[in-house]
């Protein structure tokens, strides 16, 4: 290859949504002249990741991940971009509410909370998920002054402690936060998961006055403008009417099929010589090798760790440093009146009920159009930090486990008309302690490798408007190259 021309060749590692935005954001530039030659590896036979959609007899069924959340526009707008606007659905929030197991007993979320935020504080003292000595630490919370020195990071856990005390963390944060990163909220990073509440007791020291103080100020109508007879209902979940695997195929349709590699298990990169003006060299299976003067890593962090020993040790340890933790979802579908259900989205299990499940999700009642007419579909959640052995074991034990739980928890009068079970092994990037200090490492240690550029959850946000987010800024490093 001749590398005075101005093309460059660029190889896009990885299928999943942060690869595959990579891969259609340098086609369109292609398109429209940008002087680059992209192309995709993707080791499975297929394209998505962990975004993954089945229809079964009028079920939606979602095996990973099944909506974005409507305050990151990133996911939304790139919908609307494919043309999928028109099928962009929010979820039925008139009808939201979350259930915590407490004691054996689903109890509901009081309302206005946001994770640890009370927006309204009666419904807070009100609710039995607190003992009567929390519902004084929270209204104490209000002179909360923070220490004048503390270090750089600290634990969710003892953020929320120092606010708040222990039944706080154990029976509303934990769990939220176990539903939505499946991590220890004892290991998790406070700066990284939560850096609107860092933010919001650097500026007003107590979470209840933040809370409050911007709740009034968000609902405070400017002097001569009316306010409206109805408020308006915006979804916090954001899906696409035929599931997300819609999106994916609306991506995989704009790339040139020539383009896409699938079944290629990538070894290795390396140099292709010492001159860092010409390329990298990509190894595959079967002695199948690429030269590429870039590289965009839209791959898990332990999968590029794999892959970087042979250009540098550090760069791969720094990559492996992000611990990852493993899911599995089970989804069972009913028949009208087979399964009693609660109002609402669905329920969080705290660890200290004891049980696998972590979460478990009432999807016909979270969107409409994902069951056939009167019937109804479960969405249950295992493993992450607090069960990593779950992929461990079979089916039948899973299952098992999940049936028996539910029947203790709901009323359930018949067998399920069908089950799904979906393994995501080390699929969840956990942004532990000291995260940022990581990722900081890796970006330094990036800039020694020119046209080097990650992308994906294990760096900003494990959302999909994350991951859109951190492809669209490796396009643009790219472009710039």
């Amino acid at each position: 290859m001749d590398y005075t021309l101005s093309i460059r060749r660029v190889a896009v590692l990885g299928g999943g949504i942060s690869g595959l935005t990579t891969a259609y954001a340098l086609a369109r530039a292609r398109e429209s002249g940008a002087p680059i030659d992209e192309f995709l590896i993707e080791g499975s036979q297929r394209l998505g990741g962990v975004i993954e959609t089945e229809h079964l007899d009028g079920f939606v069924v979602e095996k990973g991940p099944d909506s974005f959340i409507s305050q990151k526009p990133e996911a939304a707008a790139l919908c609307r971009e494919l043309g999928l606007g028109d099928s962009l659905m929010g979820s039925n929030d008139a009808g939201r509410q979350t259930y915590i197991l407490h004691n054996g007993k689903l109890t509901p979320l009081p309302d206005g909370l946001m994770m640890m935020l009370p927006t309204h504080v009666w419904p807070l003292l009100n609710s039995p998920l607190l003992p009567f000595g929390s519902k004084l630490n929270i209204l104490a919370e209000w002179f909360f002054t923070p220490p004048k020195s503390k270090a750089a990071d600290e634990s969710v856990a003892s953020f929320v402690r120092r606010h708040f005390g222990k039944a706080m963390l154990e029976n509303i944060v934990e769990p939220l936060l176990a539903g939505v990163y499946g991590g220890d909220s004892a290991q998790l990073s406070v700066a990284s998961v939560l850096p609107r509440f860092v933010e919001m007791e650097r500026v007003y020291g107590s979470l209840v006055r933040a809370g409050l103080l911007g709740y009034k100020s968000m609902k405070r109508i400017p002097k001569g403008s009316k306010s409206p007879a109805k408020p308006q209902i915006r979804s916090l979940f954001v899906t696409l009417k035929g599931g997300l695997g819609d999106l994916i195929k609306a991506l995989e349709q704009r790339l040139d099929p020539a383009r896409v590699q699938l079944n290629r298990r990538i070894l290795a990169i390396e140099r292709a010589d010492s001159n860092w003006r010409g390329p990298y060299r990509i190894s595959c299976e079967g002695g199948v090798t690429y030269d590429v003067d870039a590289v965009v890593l839209a791959l898990p962090a332990h999968e590029c760790a794999k892959l970087l020993p042979s250009l540098h040790e550090g760069l791969a340890k720094s990559f492996e440093a992000i611990p990852y933790s493993s899911a599995v979802t089970v989804t069972l579908g009913f028949d009208p009146g087979v399964a009693e259900l609660p109002p609402g989205f669905g329920f969080l299990v705290p660890k200290k009920e004891d049980r696998q499940l972590l979460a478990c999700t009432f999807v016909h009642r979270k969107f409409r159009d994902r069951v056939p007419e009167g019937k109804a579909m479960l969405r249950c959640f295992l493993g992450g930090a607090r069960d990593p052995e779950v992929l461990q074991r079979s089916d039948e034990e899973i299952l098992k486990s999940v049936w028996r739980e539910l029947c203790s928890i709901l009323v359930l009068r018949d067998d399920p008309l069908f089950w799904r079970i979906s393994r995501w092994p080390s699929a969840m990037a956990q942004y532990t302690v000291g995260h940022q200090d990581r990722v900081d490492r890796i970006m330094s240690q990036l800039a020694g490798f020119p046209r080097l550029f990650p992308a994906g959850n294990a760096y900003s946000g494990i959302g999909l408007s994350d991951c859109i987010r951190t492809a669209r800024n490796a396009v643009k490093q790219v472009l710039e190259m």
